[in-house]
């Protein structure tokens, strides 16, 4: 059995968006864990909701 712990940045993803993400086979356990806006760091940046949007709307 594996377990696997996912940390989305808050507002950032659907509730749709996260079921898709924890469909995995029936033996696999997911955690989801929302953290706040901006108190995640990419490369010395805040990530935050709006930032996330900005990316999944450039593509």
């Amino acid at each position: 059995m594996s377990f696997v712990q996912v940390k989305l940045i808050e507002e950032a993803f659907t509730p749709t968006d996260k079921t898709e993400i924890v469909a995995t086979p029936s033996w696999s356990w997911v955690d989801i864990q929302d953290v706040l806006s901006a108190e995640w760091e990419i490369g010395g940046s805040a990530m935050t909701t709006d930032a996330i949007h900005g990316l999944v709307a450039d593509k």
